[in-house]
C-alpha cells in the first residue's frame, strides 16, 4: 500500500496513518511493525519511516526501545498534583501500583557554586548525593539526582533507604519538618544516559524537574533533579481567583 502523492509530507501521512491505528486498534504494549515492515508496507524509506516514529514519540503515541522495538504508549497515566508535596513511593502506592527504586549512587560530595548556590551553602560545603532509578511494576519510570546538605544528616547512610522513603527518613529518623517544597518543570528530551537507565530512546521527550524543600525554619534541606519519562507522568496545578482583585 503506497502513499499518495498529495502536498502532504509522506512521513506525515504515515503519522496520520498509524495515529488512526493506535487510536482505534491497538492497546497499551502492542508492538508496531518493524521499520523494515512499514517500509515495505507503504513503499517508503527507512528514513521516511523513522521520521515518522520520531514525531509518534514526540506526541507520546509510542515508546521506543532501542534492540527490541516500538510499542504503543500507555496514555492513562495518573496526574501528580504539584500543590502538595510529592512523594513517588505514595503515589505509586495510591495507583496500585508497586513501587521499586534502585539506588545508583550514595556518596559524599563538595558543593560546587551550582549546588552552593541552589541550596544556600558554602562552596566546599559537604552534600550528600543520593541518584535513584524510580520503577513500577518493574518499569524505569524516573531517574532522581537528590543533594541534602550534611551538616543537617550528619548520620544519613545508604541502609535507611530501604523499605522508607526519602521523606519517611527526613522527618522520621532526623525530625526535619517538611514545610513546603518548590518545583518546577519543563519539556526536554533523554540524554544518552538517561535513555539507557529509562529503557527509551535517545531524544525521546521528557520532563526535567527541579525541587527544592525547605524546613520550618525555612532551611533548604532537599535540592533534587529529577528527568521523568514524558509518556508516564503528567502534573496539574490549581490556580486560586483572588477575589479582592
Amino acid at each position: 500500500m503506497a502513499l499518495t502523492s498529495r502536498k502532504q509530507p509522506l512521513y506525515d501521512q504515515l503519522v496520520d496513518i498509524l495515529s488512526e491505528k493506535i487510536e482505534h486498534e491497538c492497546v497499551a504494549g502492542d508492538m508496531l511493525p518493524s521499520e523494515r515492515d512499514l517500509s515495505e508496507r507503504y513503499g517508503l524509506s527507512r528514513t521516511t519511516v523513522r521520521l515518522a516514529l520520531q514525531e509518534l514519540e514526540s506526541l507520546g503515541l509510542v515508546i521506543r526501545q532501542h534492540g527490541r522495538g516500538t510499542f504503543v504508549a500507555d496514555r492513562s497515566v495518573h496526574t501528580a498534583n504539584l500543590m502538595q508535596t510529592y512523594s513517588f513511593t505514595q503515589q505509586m502506592r495510591e495507583m496500585g501500583r508497586d513501587p521499586k527504586t534502585i539506588i545508583l549512587e550514595f556518596s559524599e560530595i563538595e558543593a560546587d557554586k551550582n549546588l552552593a548556590e541552589h541550596m544556600g551553602l558554602r562552596l566546599g560545603e559537604k552534600v550528600i548525593k543520593i541518584d535513584r532509578l524510580r520503577c513500577a511494576d518493574e518499569m524505569p519510570l524516573m531517574i532522581e539526582r537528590t543533594h541534602l546538605p550534611m551538616r543537617k544528616f550528619m548520620m544519613f547512610k545508604r541502609p535507611m533507604l530501604e523499605g522508607k522513603s526519602l521523606y519517611e527518613v527526613i522527618e522520621g529518623i532526623f525530625h526535619e519538618k517538611v514545610r513546603v517544597a518548590e518545583e518546577e518543570f519543563y519539556a526536554s528530551i533523554a540524554r544518552p544516559a538517561d535513555a539507557r537507565l529509562l529503557g527509551i530512546g535517545e531524544g525521546a521527550p521528557v520532563l526535567d524537574l527541579e525541587r527544592v524543600t525547605y524546613n520550618t525554619h525555612n532551611e533548604i534541606i532537599e535540592y533534587t533533579l529529577s528527568v521523568a519519562r514524558a509518556d508516564q507522568f503528567k502534573y496539574k496545578v490549581f490556580h486560586y481567583r483572588n477575589d479582592a482583585q
